[in-house]
């Protein structure tokens, strides 16, 4: 939801990074990679307890998130390749934060882990659902999201707001259950908006 005021404001960050990684020679896919195992390993430390430390993990990967992106704009080597890469690694961190409070605390973590990775397919099939038959159909990318890898449909839980919420959970482990549970209604609610855009938007088309 604010995703887009957020690119806006960092895009100068970003890019004065992505500067010096181009001259380093290190290239998109390794920043995406990266990025992804540094976020695997807060989840790890969240699994162990170490919510700070996961906090602190989790955003240099988001922060390696952003930069890859930029890589590949300077060096003109946007490909689909990298794309996939992005968009398959962001949904297995999302996924592994949940699931990393469950083993913190069983007890306590497990239902409300479970209730938010099942809206998390909710979020994640209906967006990619409509990124694969927008691109079928000839859409012309997001001008909200212009530089994105694949069409980007938006709703209430996007990329930033996750990473608050994950910010909270890891902020105030004890309140684990109501944020997760506050955010999985929260993805409901992305969910069923994407799924009215999409019949809207693909009402009377035939398959190609």
């Amino acid at each position: 939801m604010f995703d887009r005021a957020a690119n806006a404001a960092l895009t100068p960050l970003l890019t004065a990074g992505a500067r010096t990684l181009v001259r380093l020679g290190v290239g998109a896919d390794a920043v995406t990679c990266a990025g992804f195992a540094i976020g695997i390993a807060g989840a790890a430390a969240i699994g162990f307890e170490s919510y700070l430390l996961g906090l602190a993990l989790i955003l240099a990967s988001r922060l390696a998130d952003g930069l890859d992106g930029a890589v590949a704009r300077l060096t003109n080597q946007a490909t689909e390749r990298g794309a996939f890469l992005d968009i398959t690694l962001d949904f297995v961190f999302y996924a592994s934060i949940p699931l990393a409070f469950a083993f913190a605390d069983p007890a306590l973590n497990a239902l409300p882990a479970a209730t938010l990775l099942a809206a998390f397919i909710g979020t994640s099939s209906s967006f990619l659902a409509y990124a694969v038959l927008a691109e079928r159909r000839g859409l012309p990318a997001s001008v909200a999201y212009p530089h994105k890898g694949l069409y980007y449909l938006g709703g209430l839980t996007e990329a930033g707001e996750t990473l608050a919420c994950f910010a909270l959970m890891c902020l105030w482990p004890q309140h684990f259950a109501l944020f997760a549970f506050g955010f999985a209604v929260l993805c409901a609610l992305t969910t069923a908006g994407r799924i009215v855009a999409g019949a809207r938007a693909f009402k009377g088309e035939q398959r190609r």
